[in-house]
């Protein structure tokens, strides 16, 4: 399988999950505070609809070419005249006309060059922005309502991608480990993964480290979820879903400030 058809099938993943949660929606659900601030579980799924429909039928014709991101203006005022079943239908088509594009891509389409909320990068590599993107704001919406959910699986694995190629710089910035340490964040749960950074006047990320300064034991979706500041370090540390070994200073704050996003 190449990366494009890994991608592909990431992306339907969450395309299949995102449509299955939203058809169990109670007409209360709606109503209830996701994990981010400004929305509640409406805002959520219109944020997620409205960025895969201004998707559908754009193609970058150049590396400087956004994504065409103020059609999400036009698509949330009209999606306010929506009841809940008329999202939920509109939705699985827009859903529908991603899923036909994706599979009618060639390779020349999948590496054209384009910005993204990463930078400069191609359609390919945006599309893994998109998986980072639906994987997070499902979860914005499944932990508050109580909703289980599989946390394994490609799109998973592609998204804890996304937070891995940004440990350098939670692990020099955000966490401000100095010079000479090293840590290793070693993820249990639904994804197993031992990933390691060192301090050598900057921080990199690297293969392997055998005596690490700290070591961070942390399941897989708690990771996720601090590092894009969903939830309070606090409670995850008190549920002993985040624990540390080492130095034990290093280890408090690594467990307390690895959010990078929000």
């Amino acid at each position: 399988m190449t990366k494009q058809d890994e991608t592909i099938t990431a992306l339907n993943n969450c395309f299949s999950d995102y449509e299955g949660l939203l058809s169990d929606l109670s007409e209360e659900d709606w109503n209830v505070q996701s994990l981010c601030p400004d929305w509640d579980i409406r805002g959520v799924a219109v944020h997620l609809s409205g960025i895969e429909n201004l998707l559908v039928e754009w193609m970058p014709s150049g590396p400087d070419e956004w994504p065409p991101f103020p059609k999400m203006g036009e698509f949330v005022e009209l999606s306010s005249e929506w009841n809940p079943k008329e999202l939920i239908e509109n939705t699985g088509k827009i859903l529908n006309n991603r899923r036909a594009e994706l599979i009618g891509l060639d390779s020349n389409g999948w590496e054209a060059p384009c910005m993204s909320p990463v930078g400069p990068a191609n359609y390919g590599r945006f599309m893994n922005v998109r998986i980072f993107d639906l994987w997070v704001h499902h979860r914005d919406m499944t932990i508050p309502l109580g909703v289980e959910t599989i946390d394994s699986g490609p799109h998973a694995e592609i998204a804890l991608d996304e937070v891995q190629a940004s440990l350098g710089y939670i692990v020099g910035k955000k966490i401000g480990l100095p010079d000479g340490m090293s840590i290793a964040f070693r993820l249990r749960g639904a994804i197993e993964r031992d990933m390691f950074v060192e301090i050598d006047g900057r921080a990199r990320v690297v293969e392997n480290i055998i005596d690490p300064s700290v070591e961070v034991t942390v399941d897989s979706t708690s990771f996720m979820m601090l590092a894009c500041g969903r939830i309070p370090p606090q409670v995850e540390i008190d549920a002993g879903q985040i624990s540390w070994s080492g130095n034990d200073e290093w280890g408090e704050k690594s467990a307390r400030n690895l959010r990078f996003t929000m």
